[in-house]
């Protein structure tokens, strides 16, 4: 069994990060790694969070982020306001957590993609999330 190879995260919690990637490709299925442990509330589905993050196209381009606004985002988590892979992986986590989401198409935009935002049906995302806040 070969070991699971992740892209390699730059920077601290607070700041914009950069992504290197492997060169093997994209893991299969979801893939939810804690960078940095948070130490306060726990993530519950149907509470809102406070995130900033960096969304990146696997070895491909950032599609959004948060740091560059200067405006984190506040959402209802668990109850399929966004992406799967984000419902997934961010419930049950802490505030303060960095976490690094490797999310395939079924749990990321499906085959269509978003095209708009340069995103294909094939593609696997990459985001980098900093926990702020939960309500």
């Amino acid at each position: 069994m070969t070991a699971l190879v992740l892209p390699e995260i730059i920077g601290d919690f607070g700041t914009k990060p950069e992504i290197v990637f492997p060169q093997d490709g994209a893991p299969s299925g979801l893939q939810v790694h804690v960078l940095r442990p948070g130490r306060g509330v726990v993530v519950e589905a149907g509470r809102e969070i406070e995130v900033n993050y960096l969304g990146q196209v696997w070895d491909g381009r950032v599609f959004d982020n948060s740091y560059d606004r200067g405006q984190p985002l506040t959402f209802p988590i668990g109850v399929g306001m966004v992406i799967k892979g984000w419902d997934n992986g961010l419930v049950g986590q802490q505030v303060g957590a960095r976490v690094l989401l490797s999310i395939p198409p079924q749990y990321g935009y499906g085959a269509r993609g978003v095209p708009q935002a340069g995103i294909r049906g094939e593609d696997t995302l990459v985001f980098v999330v900093d926990i702020l806040d939960v309500r």
